[in-house]
């Protein structure tokens, strides 16, 4: 698994790299009307990602995945005020239920800044940081010039 997660991310990297990443250009504007859907667990995609490039896809794969990461990340897109998000998590999924089951958001399929961050903070715990470290990381990185941040807890 960590080996697909690698390769998910060196794919999701390319991607985000071919993006603009300046500043005056993060997108801003959200849909109060995310589309939401449910599926079996979080090995399964939502249908509404089959129209949408396959880099896209394979930042949800690795959101799926790295719950445990993102969910202490904050986005910095304005996420938090404009659709009541708590964290970089809920940009890709809004809840995974006690059954296993997943309830993605299509939020992050249109926001550039929610897909740095959550592949950032994955490619940073590979590299052996601590959450607490790369919440430092990604709160420096976009403190100035985005979004307010969502009012995520810090790690324990």
């Amino acid at each position: 698994m960590k080996t697909r997660l690698t390769l998910l991310l060196l794919a999701g990297m390319l991607f985000l790299s071919a993006c603009s990443t300046k500043k005056e250009e993060v997108h801003q504007e959200h849909v109060q009307g995310d589309i939401q859907e449910k599926t079996a667990s979080a090995s399964q995609l939502p249908k509404f990602l089959d129209k949408q490039k396959e880099e896209i896809r394979m930042v949800y794969q690795v959101a799926g995945m790295a719950t445990d990461i993102i969910k202490w990340m904050p986005c910095y897109c304005g996420c938090g005020e404009s659709v009541g998000h708590q964290s970089n998590l809920n940009c890709f999924i809004k809840e995974v239920n006690s059954d296993g089951s997943v309830v993605w958001d299509d939020h992050g399929t249109r926001c550039g800044v929610c897909m740095q961050i959550a592949v950032e903070s994955v490619q940073l715990k590979q590299q052996g940081k601590s959450l607490k470290e790369i919440r430092d990381y990604i709160d420096k990185k976009y403190e100035k010039g985005y979004g307010n941040p969502t009012k995520t807890p810090m790690p324990v």
